[in-house]
């Protein structure tokens, strides 16, 4: 697969001149000011064009997914999921997430994206590279308890990181039993 999306990714080349061409011959021609004298408009230029911005966005996703590939290789990812089943009990307002007692991302939700996480959404909160071994994953969560009180919470977990991708779950559920979020990691097999 990579050989071809990189013998693709060499095309660029070829195309990106032709791209500036037309992109620069459409900014500058100008139109007669006399249109019955004008020339017919060749549809072929303007099939052209649509056929080449096709190319460069499937282009695009080939070097996207190349990226992905060379950036996190599946022998060293790790990628953290955030999903919830809450509402009653807890309103989420922002997410800290720390690996080995490095903070690797934080984030502040808004209120749409917390209607689409309710509404079964799973958020990738995090992607990146991990070596084999222990390592132990915290995240700490702030938000909106019972009673509209603030609340602050965090959940921890030891993984143990082998060769291929690990895939974790952070979930955040109402307990009706307890009248409490629940808050747990799950790793993904």
């Amino acid at each position: 697969m990579m050989p071809g999306i990189i013998r693709r990714h060499s095309r660029i080349r070829n195309i990106l001149p032709t791209l500036v061409l037309i992109a620069c011959s459409c900014m500058t021609h100008a139109e007669p000011e006399n249109t019955a004298m004008a020339p017919a408009a060749p549809n072929a230029l303007e099939d052209d064009i649509q056929a080449l911005k096709k190319e460069v966005i499937a282009l695009n996703r080939e070097l996207f997914i190349l990226e992905e590939e060379l950036l996190y290789p599946a022998s060293t990812q790790l990628a953290v999921f955030l999903s919830l089943d809450v509402g009653k009990y807890f309103t989420l307002d922002s997410v800290q997430l720390k690996l080995d007692d490095k903070v690797v991302t934080s984030y502040l939700y808004t209120e749409r994206e917390l209607q689409a996480l309710q509404r079964g959404g799973v958020q990738r909160l995090y992607m990146g590279n991990l070596k084999t071994g222990e390592h132990e994953l915290i995240a700490t969560y702030t938000g909106k308890g019972p009673n509209g009180r603030d609340y602050r919470r965090g959940a921890s977990h030891v993984l143990e990181k082998h060769l291929g991708p690990s895939f974790i779950e952070l979930k955040i559920v109402d307990n009706s039993s307890s009248q409490q979020p629940d808050f747990s990691i799950k790793e993904w097999e």
